[in-house]
């Protein structure tokens, strides 16, 4: 089989999207031949059946066309050369999360018999997204509250961690700091770092002892976001118990992991990020605000309310779990985020495909 895939980025050293990387490499193995089109392409190593496209925003300056519609007309242009110089090479087509893709070259891939399948987890949708789904023969998606979870050709798939690199490390071999609480991940409001601030504000003024990081960095539209952040942090006096840190290649990360000893996520059911179950896999405690954990996890992990007092709350309860209770909730959660691995995303792509 032959696919065409479709993406934001591909580069193995962006802190949001490198993981694709590993994503194309794994379904490498099941394809004949892969064609990928990308916005934009950074470092690579692919192998010798991907060949990559480039929209051609990484050969942009800032200063390159100024005016948002000239590059969107660009892209387009390019987008539409591609999907037609190559389409003897490519039988379906697969579009991660962006549904532009699908509204610019449905209709010539229905009229040329090219399966659309299109991925796309998030709790927000419009018109445009149910536009876009009517031309996909199914759409794809991890949390069953995403908003195209309502498809009738929706399939609920796993989330997709490389499990052979998100590993849990034996302790001779790197040290987990105590009491130690990781927040990592886009710094937006969607991502809710500021109730993961305000909750490590409760526990400083209840005395208990611990010691954050966040990792991540801020579109430009949420700089201001970012910025009120850091200004809550000095208000509330945590300047010496969390530090800040700029994001990661994915590939860093499960170091990263596995010198923390818990880990907030405070996202949207909607969205089931992928670092929930990275964290999982490298022996973290994770403490989740998502319902799609409901019945999955230890009960004391999972977050029903989204707010500061809850988290705070759920926070000092793990820390004050006996030691042998930490290591049954990590070996449980391992073995559930495996169920979730890459491998297993793969060869479920692979069968639903080959119908």
């Amino acid at each position: 089989m032959r696919i065409l895939i479709l993406t934001q980025k591909i580069g193995v050293n962006d802190p949001v999207l490198g993981f694709f990387h590993s994503w194309v490499e794994e379904f490498a193995k099941n394809f004949e031949k892969i064609t990928l089109i990308c916005l934009e392409k950074g470092e690579c190593n692919l192998p010798a059946n991907v060949k990559v496209l480039s929209l051609g925003k990484e050969k942009l300056s800032d200063n390159s066309f100024k005016l948002s519609a000239l590059r969107k007309i660009r892209y387009a242009i390019y987008f539409w050369k591609y999907i037609w110089r190559e389409r003897k090479n490519y039988d379906f087509v697969f579009v991660h999360m962006n549904q532009e893709y699908v509204l610019l070259g449905g209709i010539f891939w229905k009229i040329f018999g090219k399966k659309i399948y299109m991925w796309r987890n998030h709790y927000s949708g419009s018109f445009i997204t149910d536009i876009a789904a009517a031309f996909c023969a199914k759409v794809f998606c991890t949390s069953k509250y995403s908003y195209t979870a309502k498809y009738k050709n929706r399939v609920l798939m796993p989330v997709g961690v490389d499990t052979s690199k998100f590993i849990k490390l034996e302790s001779s071999k790197v040290y987990k700091v105590r009491n130690s609480i990781l927040f990592l991940g886009r710094i937006a409001p969607s991502k809710n770092v500021h109730i993961f601030i305000e909750a490590l504000g409760l526990l400083k003024k209840q005395g208990i002892d611990f010691n954050a990081d966040i990792y991540g960095d801020a579109l430009p539209r949420d700089i201001p976001y970012f910025d009120k952040i850091k200004s809550r942090v000095r208000e509330l006096g945590l300047e010496g118990v969390l530090k800040f840190y700029a994001g990661v290649p994915n590939h860093q990360t499960p170091e990263i992991y596995n010198t923390r000893e818990i880990f907030v996520n405070l996202s949207p059911s909607g969205m089931y990020d992928k670092t929930i179950f990275e964290a999982m896999a490298c022996g973290c405690l994770v403490l989740a605000s998502n319902d799609n954990l409901k019945g999955q996890i230890d009960t004391r992990l999972v977050i029903d309310d989204r707010d500061a007092e809850e988290a705070a709350k759920r926070i000092s309860v793990i820390l004050s779990l006996s030691e042998e209770d930490k290591q049954k909730i990590i070996s449980d959660n391992i073995r559930f985020a495996e169920t979730h691995s890459l491998n297993a995303l793969s060869e479920r792509l692979d069968s639903i495909i080959s119908i």
